[in-house]
């Protein structure tokens, strides 16, 4: 089926129109098109991609699935997620990995691509089979121990070599469980005056550290899950200037949508809708992470969508499992932070929310540029729309979104993957 879109904004600049032809790609025209959509007022960007999904499948249903986690995805935009290896089994195999892999094209809203564990069961003691997930079906590229630090530094160091052997990247959790016994929310006022065992920032800038040391003396490629803090950016930026050159080793790092916008004031209500982990921070170091963005020095938005069963979230703070929803809500978050405040525009958004992260995964047909002869994986975003986020109404099984009730800035409006539209006026369709 060929579509042209017509009087379009590609990243948000002058009107054109967009032709995809019956294979699933961008062309310079169409002569005769078999559908026509109006795209007067939208902005197009490359399909999103998220590097930091939970898709609870298998073993978590109860929360969500890979066919709810991918229309969650579809209708926020995004083209290709990576689904973290916290299941049960746990995707430390090339059977679990094949599996996920699996559904994800049977679904076919998006393209899912497992991230194997690091460690057998993610106890931290013992390599995985990295290579035998590397050689499956599912390709595996990116390998995690999330929800969960690989704290010894020993296994961290292999991990690391053997995943240069891969041409692979170790995605770490950062956090140095030590500090954090019985951590409730970040170390400070607001912990102290809620009663709430605290979360130190230098558990996780002190992993930080540690770990971009280990990478250089490897010359390997280290991921760095959802920065929160300051102190973590400035261990970032001084590692890419002084300690990385010349070794052959790669630092990247994401920022989730709420260490964007939410502050660690948030749990002044004691709801456990606003735990999770890393906790949120003061607002010093929310702007510092936009401005990190900004900059560079933060490649990438990932959005470590964490949807939880009601039993999980509807219950006292420290019981609670930490966690958010965040695939249908992370363009808006983005444009309210980074857009509106006039840190980025369309094509910095372009930027951190689809090419880069599609690069550091070594996705070849993800995040391309939209022009002729390019995959057709777009998301078309109407920057004028407001919205009001309503757990109840969003595609996860769960409901445990942070923004209930908030007025958000953008709205996707439809999602393309290879020419195929994946969501169409705010509904899921194939």
């Amino acid at each position: 089926m060929t579509t042209l879109i017509r009087n379009v904004r590609p990243y948000g600049e002058d009107p054109t129109d967009l032709a995809v032809d019956d294979d699933g790609r961008l062309v310079a025209r169409l002569d005769d098109p078999d559908e026509v959509v109006d795209g007067d007022g939208l902005i197009a960007l490359p399909g999103l991609v998220d590097l930091h999904t939970h898709l609870r499948e298998p073993g978590g249903e109860e929360a969500e699935t890979v066919a709810t986690g991918s229309a969650a995805a579809a209708l926020g935009g995004y083209t290709a997620v990576f689904a973290m290896p916290n299941t049960n089994p746990t995707q430390d195999s090339p059977v679990v990995v094949e599996h996920v892999w699996r559904r994800g094209r049977e679904v076919g809203l998006v393209d899912v691509h497992p991230v194997g564990a690091v460690t057998v069961g993610l106890g931290g003691e013992r390599l995985a089979e990295m290579g035998m997930m590397a050689a499956s079906a599912a390709g595996v590229r990116m390998f995690s121990d999330d929800g969960r630090c690989v704290n010894d530094p020993l296994i961290m160091r292999r991990a690391l070599e053997y995943a240069r052997s891969l041409d692979a990247v170790v995605a770490q959790h950062a956090e140095d469980h030590r500090l954090t016994v019985g951590a409730q929310a970040h170390e400070g006022p607001v912990a102290a005056r809620l009663g709430l065992t605290g979360w130190p920032a230098s558990a996780e800038e002190s992993i930080v550290a540690r770990d971009a040391m280990l990478a250089a003396a490897a010359g390997a490629r280290l991921h760095v899950c959802h920065l929160s803090t300051a102190g973590s950016v400035a261990v970032l930026r001084w590692a890419r200037e002084t300690l990385l050159p010349g070794t052959g080793a790669r630092v990247s790092a994401e920022v989730t949508p709420h260490h964007l916008l939410l502050t660690d004031t948030a749990a002044e209500d004691y709801d456990p809708v606003h735990k999770v982990n890393p906790p949120l921070r003061p607002e010093a170091d929310t702007l510092a992470l936009r401005r990190a963005l900004a900059d560079g020095v933060v490649d990438c938005v990932a959005t470590d969508h964490a949807p939880h069963a009601v039993e999980a979230k509807d219950c006292e703070w420290p019981q609670a499992r930490p966690g958010m929803l965040g695939l249908q809500t992370a363009l808006s978050v983005v444009a309210s932070t980074m857009v509106a405040t006039g840190l980025l525009d369309w094509r910095g958004v372009a930027r951190v929310c689809s090419e880069v992260p599609a690069a550091i995964a070594g996705l070849a047909d993800q995040g391309r540029p939209l022009a002729a002869g390019e995959p057709a994986n777009l998301v078309l975003v109407d920057p004028d729309a407001r919205w009001t986020v309503r757990g109840a109404e969003l595609a996860s099984i769960a409901d445990n979104t942070p923004y209930e009730g908030m007025e958000l800035p953008a709205s996707v409006i439809h999602t393309m993957l290879r020419g195929r539209w994946t969501a169409r006026d705010g509904k899921v369709g194939v």
